[in-house]
């Protein structure tokens, strides 16, 4: 078949639903200055959606230091990939700031999450190494995994004794193979909310032999004394060999860090495809990450004021009766079960048009069929308002389900293809 022609008549398990929600459900279009409050086809919402923890993004101190970065350098210096012209002395101010913040030797700058962490994973193991990766672990390290030439277990999420089964029959295998034993898990799980058990999984290493990588995309800045991520949260920095965050959540930015002993950093540095190949990093982004990572680290304040919004949202949704999961960070998930598609898409434009929020749904195949998920990301700019009137919406969402009022309404079509198979 010609690729192409399989392409039309499979368009995948999100992509089916293009033709009927592109611009709404997928791919939706925010307006206005990011905050709390933005607008979604002409009208104001209430936005929980955007990773903007500390309140960063639109922040004036911000704003000030991009433009003026911009001003100063322009979007091309430095030009070439750090390896070869595009090494300066504020790449390396960035990185050496970064890691002693995270109680690491050495950091070293990545142009994006995603493709980041995918190429660190690459790098670090070889064919005769095996890795230990929780079952829920995000995406890009999925696809790290998937890259590997070698062998790979998976254990159940979270669940320390099916971790020590996997990293008993890995060590074994690498044993035989010659190679070592890679262990990676998230400091934050981005949906659940719920931290990795990062203490527990190094207290394996007494009785097993690995290396602990930790993926603290939504914990770095947020988690912790001094926001520097879950490991210092759980006291265990020293025992994780290799963490990785990206800019692009507490930091409000875009690219990714990665830090561990100057051994590792070195070779990263030397062996990380996408970054050897890659154009450095534009001046102004680092210059404005070093603006971000200053108010990060010396403005408590931010921190306290996210986690006095997260404390108050996810007391008012369990106060009335939602199920907001197991989570333990400011990610903030409610769940709801036993609906339909169209029950789905019901109230996910109730919530949207009638209440004027704007939340993350996240539905099948991502989750189990028949379960919808809100996701709330709370921010330091949310207001006491805000969360009320949230919290009032859910509360009328809720009532409503028991009801059965979105079963008997329809507000969206499902009778297309697109939803056949849900």
């Amino acid at each position: 078949m010609d690729i192409f022609e399989r392409i039309k008549k499979n368009r995948g398990p999100l992509g089916r639903f293009s033709a009927v929600d592109n611009e709404y459900m997928t791919f939706p279009r925010l307006e206005g200055e990011l905050s709390s409050r933005m607008k979604f086809k002409g009208k104001e919402k209430i936005v929980w959606s955007i990773n903007n923890y500390l309140g960063l993004a639109n922040h004036p101190a911000i704003r000030e230091a991009d433009a003026q970065a911009a001003k100063d350098w322009g979007l091309a210096y430095p030009m070439g990939a750090r390896i070869m012209s595009g090494n300066t002395a504020n790449h390396l101010m960035l990185e050496q700031k970064l890691a002693d913040h995270v109680g690491k030797q050495k950091g070293f700058l990545l142009n994006f999450g995603y493709q980041g962490c995918m190429s660190v994973i690459d790098a670090l193991v070889t064919r005769h190494d095996v890795i230990v990766y929780d079952a829920e672990a995000h995406a890009c390290i999925m696809d790290g995994v998937r890259l590997h030439t070698g062998k790979r277990f998976v254990y159940q999420h979270n669940d320390i004794e099916s971790c020590e089964k996997m990293l008993k029959r890995a060590c074994a295998l690498a044993e035989k193979q010659g190679g070592g034993v890679l262990v990676i898990t998230e400091g934050v799980f981005g949906m659940a909310g719920d931290q990795g058990k990062l203490k527990e999984i190094a207290d394996l290493k007494s009785k097993y032999s690995f290396r602990l990588m930790v993926d603290d995309a939504h914990g770095y800045g947020q988690m912790g004394k001094t926001g520097a991520g879950t490991c210092e949260e759980q006291g265990c920095t020293d025992a994780v060999d290799v963490y990785f965050s990206t800019f692009a959540k507490s930091m409000a930015c875009i690219g990714a860090f990665i830090a561990a002993d100057e051994d590792v950093i070195d070779f990263l540095k030397y062996n990380t495809r996408s970054q050897i190949y890659a154009k450095s990093l534009p001046m102004p982004l680092v210059v404005g990450l070093l603006k971000r990572l200053e108010m990060l680290t010396t403005m408590p304040e931010l921190r306290e004021k996210l986690w006095y919004n997260t404390h108050k949202l996810q007391k008012g949704l369990r106060d009335a009766g939602l199920d907001i999961g197991k989570t333990n960070t400011c990610v903030t998930p409610v769940y709801l079960s036993g609906l339909s598609i169209q029950e789905s898409g019901n109230i996910i434009i109730d919530v949207r048009e009638n209440y004027n929020i704007f939340c993350s749904p996240v539905m099948y195949p991502v989750i189990p069929k028949g379960q919808l998920m809100l996701r709330l990301i709370p921010t330091a700019v949310h207001t006491d308002e805000d969360i009320d009137l949230t919290l009032k919406a859910f509360s009328e969402v809720k009532q409503k389900i028991e009801q059965g009022f979105y079963s008997q309404i329809k507000l969206i079509d499902v009778s297309s293809d697109q939803f056949a198979s849900y």
